[in-house]
Formats: C-alpha cells, sequence, structure tokens
C-alpha cells in the first residue's frame, strides 16, 4: 500500500477502472441481445450469436486490455457497433446511447481525475523537496 510519501506505481487507475466496469456491465447487456435478436428480430441463430456474444466477448477482451490506449479507442467502437445494434433490436437505440454516455464520462472524468492527482503530486513533492 502506498503512502502520501511513496507513491508507486502500482495504484489503481480509475479510469482503467471506471471504464472496465462499464464494459463488463455492457457485455452482459450485449450477451442478453442475442436471444432477443433470435426471438423477436427473426435474426438467424448464427448471426445472433456471432454479432450479440461476439460484442459481449469483445467487451470483456477490452476490460482486461485497458493498460493500452488503443483499448480506449476500441471501446469506443464498441460503443458505436451497440448503438448500431439498435437497427436490429430497437431498444438497443437506448440502451446504447446509455452506455456510450457512461463510456464517455468514464473515459474523460477518468483522465482528469488522473490530472488532477498527477498534479497534486507534483505539488507535493515540490513543497517537501
Amino acid at each position: 500500500m502506498s503512502t502520501p510519501e511513496t507513491p508507486t506505481n502500482t495504484e489503481r487507475s480509475p479510469r482503467r477502472g471506471m471504464a472496465a466496469a462499464v464494459l463488463s456491465l455492457e457485455a452482459i447487456t450485449l450477451g442478453l441481445t442475442t436471444p432477443v435478436m433470435i426471438t423477436i428480430a427473426d435474426v438467424p441463430a448464427g448471426t445472433a450469436v456471432a454479432v450479440g456474444l461476439g460484442l459481449a466477448v469483445m467487451c470483456l477482451l477490452l476490460a482486461g486490455m485497458l493498460r493500452a490506449e488503443w483499448a480506449y479507442l476500441a471501446g469506443y467502437v464498441v460503443q458505436v457497433a451497440a448503438v448500431g445494434l439498435g437497427f436490429v433490436v430497437p431498444v438497443m437505440f437506448g440502451l446504447g446511447a446509455v452506455f456510450a454516455a457512461l463510456w464517455t464520462a468514464a473515459d474523460l472524468l477518468g483522465r482528469k481525475i488522473e490530472r488532477e492527482r498527477a498534479a497534486a503530486w507534483a505539488a507535493y513533492r515540490a513543497e517537501q523537496g
């Protein structure tokens, strides 16, 4: 555990934590679109599984890859795909928009928290040294 005197690189990233939480919850939602696509939208089972579960797995994989900056950009691609799924399952227009807003908030607020944390540490070190 880090103390105020000795910050470490093992501190948890608020950006990564919030974004991973959004992607994990979104994976559940996207996975549940699979039976809806099959039963209500009459999408062939193979296509529904490939799209619904494919997007869900992509969310879970990205949640684990958020140490890399490109994974955040890929997360935005997933948000576009989730909203686009609304053309097949209309409720996904709304749900996709909600997850896109949560994703954007997690990304932007996480960046802000990390910048402010870095500035606070820099000020603390300057004061101490």
